[in-house]
């Protein structure tokens, strides 16, 4: 049995290396955990790898807690999975907190817009390696533009692209030939329901608290992302754009500007890209009620983010041999990754807008819904920018955070040259 000790070592190293977005760090752990420590084999590795892919939430903080409670059990799943989230929460919060209060320096601002113009090529560089894991044939590449034009056009509910796409995969499964391996005997269904229910208990108490007693921001970002938890299909690139439109246009918690900027941070940090979720609720609790309410909505938005996941791998850890040996759920995983590169290459189109353009509008012609930049208003410094980064990131394959820097200061270089026009709000 691992020693306690070592799994605090290990997953502490393994939360403090993991830049990079879930690739990086999936390939890390693997290293670690399967080739130079062997407490995992290499078939468990990626059943579990699977298994974490058809779940809502961040795959690569899933992987690590099902790692931990494959080595020691559900107090092993909580120091892997909480080692894997807690470095980088706690450098998103300060980033938050500077932020707040230094943000709207001219200095800092150039800075940022400069981060924006890569954050526009990172979008379009995730877009790329979502579609050649996903686009495997004729019929995802047709789920992919159905699901980008239901978005852009029709402005259609994220949630509803994607339990479309896993419908579709499902019933096309269902036409193949099944294989002749009998399917893994299920584990016992009562301790499932028990472990459910625990962790329901555990993850909505202080939802419910808040609702009942503060009834006020804090219940309404605990609500809101809790129920972003459990439709985070594809990765936090894939609920982005859908997220940024609730809380920017919506709710108003946040200006765009400042989405983009969290983002920015984020992708900077170790840790998985959701973590902006935390920047996002930090600004809005900031907003109203200074740094002590931003710490509390930080925290909030943390246990709704992060406890479903939780959840979600203690119970269905015992599954994972039957799970994905299904191949309707196979199928359906298929058909929602596909709507995914859909979703992001939406994400994709969005930020560039508002990126490279000051003013941008919406024209709405019967059900059509088109964003509508206004041309007087392109940024020419910014797209010279985001093409600078395009080339060290795409040709170069320049790290992402020295890729970062390097637009950062060439925003400070064209606010200095007087090149920069102001930042969209």
């Amino acid at each position: 049995m691992t020693p306690i000790r070592d799994l605090f070592r290990t997953f502490g190293h393994i939360g403090l290396m993991s830049f990079g977005g879930p690739a990086a760090q999936i390939a890390l752990m693997h290293r670690v955990l399967v080739d130079e420590k062997r407490w995992l084999t290499e078939k468990d590795y990626l059943s579990a790898l699977s298994f974490c892919m058809l779940l809502p939430g961040p795959e690569a903080m899933q992987l690590a807690t099902w790692s931990g409670w494959r080595l020691r059990g559900t107090l092993g799943g909580l120091i892997a999975g909480g080692l894997f989230v807690a470095p980088g929460a706690l450098v998103v919060l300060a980033l938050s907190a500077l932020y707040a209060s230094f943000g709207t320096v001219p200095l800092m601002q150039a800075l940022f817009m400069g981060v924006q113009a890569a954050v526009a090529v990172i979008v379009i560089e995730a877009l790329l390696r979502v579609s050649k894991r996903a686009l495997k044939g004729r019929a995802a590449l047709v789920v992919a533009i159905l699901a980008f034009l239901a978005l852009f056009l029709a402005n259609t509910p994220f949630p509803v692209v994607i339990l479309a796409a896993g419908i579709w995969g499902w019933i096309a499964a269902r036409n193949t030939a099944a294989s002749t391996d009998p399917l893994p005997a299920p584990p016992g269904a009562a301790g499932t329901f028990r472990t459910l229910a625990l962790w329901l208990v555990i993850w909505l108490t202080p939802i419910v608290a808040l609702w009942l007693f503060e009834g006020g921001l804090l219940a309404e970002i605990g609500l809101f992302f809790s129920k972003l938890a459990i439709l985070t299909f594809g990765g936090a690139y894939a609920v982005l754009a859908w997220m940024a439109q609730a809380v920017v246009e919506d709710k108003g918690w946040l200006t765009l500007r400042q989405m983009m900027d969290g983002l920015g941070l984020a992708e900077t940090t170790p840790g998985p890209l959701i973590l902006v979720t935390e920047f996002v609720g930090y600004m809005a609790g900031h907003r109203q009620g200074g740094w002590l309410m931003g710490v509390a909505a930080a925290a909030i938005t943390l246990w709704a983010t992060f406890v479903p996941s939780f959840m979600m791998i203690f119970a269905g850890a015992p599954w994972i041999a039957r799970i994905t040996a299904d191949p309707r759920l196979a199928g359906a995983l298929s058909g929602i990754m596909a709507a995914v590169v859909g979703v992001i290459a939406n994400l994709s189109v969005w930020f560039a807008a508002h990126v490279f353009f000051g003013t941008v509008g919406r024209s709405t012609f019967g059900p059509i819904s088109l964003l509508t930049p206004d041309p007087a208003s392109f940024r020419p410094a910014m797209a010279a920018l985001a093409l600078v980064a395009g080339w060290l990131l795409l040709r170069r394959h320049v790290p992402l955070p020295l890729v970062l820097a390097l637009a950062a200061l060439g925003g400070l270089g064209l606010q200095m040259a007087g090149l920069l026009f102001p930042a969209a709000s």
